[in-house]
């Protein structure tokens, strides 16, 4: 299987972890990223039907949705101090219900064509989601390693109190992070839905996980401070890469899962080993 196959079918889930990297090497965690997904593939859905919205004004508000859902992760962590796992896995639910709610659970269909194009066209002989999944990379890779927001993203997670003694504004830059990866749901959650041509409330199940996991196989730290854009991407691939090996060998679904869910754990390990000889 060629790498272009490979990239186009991890496209989704590669913008999903370029997301939540920030949050992960801030110190947080966003268990909503599947939830939210659905709520902007519902959300780009109902806008995109026959006859309805202009497509760019459709996009543009889906992707507002998703900034808007990742601030509201990102405020009540920083006003309560409830630990993030516990703010997103409740906005997890709330998003899932949004989902349900606005598509009355039915899945969404007669779609503005240039959507359906935008999942599964191509240029120049290239897939347009890996068009997609290499301008978020180049995005993200630039904030992250070079603007002052990327040092201070940084900074929180190693360090929060020490960055806030240096003036770095710590729950602003919290709340952007949050943001941040709503707006790559809210991406991923588009073009998940123009590649199916349909709104489905019940898409994105198990995405986040999917996500976070390829942030730590790509060599984030679970504690903050640590991580790359280029890691992630190689997470992703690595995940993609062993599905299609699996596939491949005809390996149970179910027995995928187990394998999945011990490589996560493996690259949890070494990665408090290596903290731990460091010191």
């Amino acid at each position: 299987m060629n790498l272009s196959v490979i990239l186009n079918q991890v496209s989704v889930n590669a913008i999903l972890a370029f997301g939540v990297t920030f949050v992960i090497i801030s110190g947080g965690i966003d268990l909503s990223l599947g939830s939210l997904l659905a709520v902007c593939g519902v959300v780009v859905a109902l806008l995109s039907q026959q006859g309805g919205f202009p497509i760019a004004f459709a996009f543009l508000l889906t992707l507002v949705v998703g900034v808007l859902m990742g601030a509201f992760n990102g405020v009540i962590v920083v006003l309560t101090k409830v630990p993030p796992f516990i703010v997103t896995l409740g906005t997890m639910t709330i998003g899932r219900g949004l989902a349900l709610l606005l598509s009355n659970g039915r899945p969404i269909s007669d779609l503005n064509e240039t959507l359906n194009v935008l999942g599964n066209g191509t240029v120049g002989g290239i897939p347009i989601p890996i068009l997609f999944l290499i301008g978020s990379f180049i995005i993200c890779q630039l904030i992250l390693s070079k603007t002052v927001f990327g040092r201070y993203v940084k900074a929180i997670g190693g360090n929060e109190m020490a960055a806030f003694v240096s003036g770095v504004r710590v729950n602003r830059i919290k709340i952007y992070v949050y943001m941040l990866s709503g707006f790559f749901a809210a991406l991923a959650g588009i073009l998940l839905t123009a590649r199916i041509n349909t709104g489905q409330p019940n898409a994105g199940l198990g995405f986040e996980l999917d996500a976070i996991a390829a942030v730590i196989i790509g060599g984030t730290s679970t504690r903050g401070g640590k991580g790359t854009i280029t890691g992630t991407l190689l997470g992703v691939l690595f995940i993609g890469v062993i599905n299609n090996g699996l596939d491949l060998i005809n390996v149970s679904a179910y027995w995928q899962q187990v394998i999945m869910g011990g490589i996560i754990i493996l690259a949890v390990v070494l990665d408090l080993v290596y903290q731990k000889l460091k010191k």
